[in-house]
C-alpha cells in the first residue's frame, strides 16, 4: 500500500480532473494505472471519479483477480486489462463519457478529419470500435485491431478510451479528443468542415514521426495548387437551389399578405 500510494493519488487526482471537466456524470467512467509486470491499479464499481480516496483504488492481477481492496473493480476491468496486454509500453488509460465525443460515437462518426495541425501531429485518427455490452469480452474484442495503431477510439454508442505512457498522457489524449471533436461539431454546424490538403498533412505526419509519435493519422484532401483546405463531407442538409429559396419567399410574402388582409377587414 505504502509503496504504491503515490499512483492511488495521483488516479484519485486525474479522478477529480474528469469529474470537474463533465466527462463524467454520477459514476461513469474507469482509470488504471501499471504498476509491473502483472499487477494494475484500478477504480473501483459504483463510486463517482470526484470523490475517490487513495484507498478506495483496486489492485488486480493481468486475470482481474483482487490482489488487494476492499471494493470490487470496475465491471469494465476487462477492456483495461486487453490494451495492457496487447500493449506492454502502455502505463495508463482513462475511459470517460465526454458530451462532443461520446456524440460522435453514438453517430458511429470517426474523428480521421485533417482539420487541426495539432489533432493531425499529437491525437491522429480516433475510429468508432463496435458496440459490445459492458462488463463482457464484446467490447475488449472490438478495441483490438485498434490498440496498436491509435491512442484511443470511441467506442460505438458508449464512450471513449485514450491510452497513454502514464496517466498524464492518456488524459491529455482525452482532453485533446474531446476538444477536437468539438471543433469538428461546431465547424460541421457551420457547414465549414474543411480539411487540410494532403500536401499540408504530410509534412505534418513528417513532424509526428520526427518527434516520435506513433499511430494513424488523417490523410487530408487532394486539392488544386494554392487551396491550403477544402470541404468533402456532404452537408448534413442539402444546399437549397436558387428556384427553391424562390419558391419560399413568395409562399412567405403571400402568407404575411394573407394575414395583413385578414387584419385590415
Amino acid at each position: 500500500m505504502i509503496s504504491d500510494l503515490k499512483y492511488r493519488q495521483h488516479i484519485c487526482e486525474i479522478g477529480k480532473k474528469v469529474y470537474e471537466k463533465g466527462f463524467v456524470a454520477a459514476n461513469d467512467g474507469n482509470l488504471s494505472i501499471r504498476l509491473g509486470i502483472d499487477e494494475f491499479l484500478i477504480t473501483p464499481t459504483g463510486v463517482s471519479k470526484g470523490s475517490l480516496t487513495p484507498e478506495m483504488i483496486v489492485k488486480v492481477d493481468g486475470q482481474g483477480n483482487v490482489l488487494d481492496g476492499e471494493l470490487r473493480p470496475t465491471s469494465e476491468m476487462k477492456m483495461h486489462l486487453r490494451v495492457y496486454k496487447e500493449r506492454p509500453d502502455i502505463q495508463g488509460i482513462v475511459h470517460v463519457h465526454p458530451p462532443y465525443a461520446t456524440a460522435f460515437a453514438i453517430a458511429g462518426m470517426p474523428l480521421d478529419q485533417a482539420i487541426m495541425p495539432e489533432s493531425v501531429v499529437y491525437l491522429g485518427t480516433i475510429p468508432v470500435a463496435e458496440y459490445g455490452t459492458p462488463s463482457t469480452n464484446e467490447i475488449p474484442d472490438a478495441i483490438s485491431k485498434f490498440v496498436h495503431n491509435h491512442q484511443g477510439v470511441l467506442l460505438e454508442n458508449h464512450g471513449a478510451l485514450t491510452w497513454g505512457k502514464d496517466l498524464d498522457h492518456a488524459y491529455y489524449l482525452m482532453e485533446s479528443l474531446e476538444f477536437t471533436a468539438k471543433i469538428n461539431w461546431i465547424a460541421k454546424q457551420l457547414n465549414g468542415d474543411r480539411e487540410l490538403s494532403n500536401r499540408h498533412v504530410q509534412k505534418l505526419i513528417e513532424m509526428k514521426t520526427k518527434i516520435g509519435i506513433k499511430g494513424n493519422s488523417p490523410l487530408g484532401v487532394q486539392t488544386s495548387d494554392g487551396i491550403h483546405a477544402m470541404k468533402v463531407t456532404p452537408s448534413p442538409i442539402g444546399e437549397l437551389s436558387e428556384h427553391d429559396v424562390n419558391r419560399i419567399a413568395e409562399k412567405v410574402t403571400k402568407n404575411i399578405l394573407n394575414e395583413l388582409k385578414e387584419l385590415l377587414k
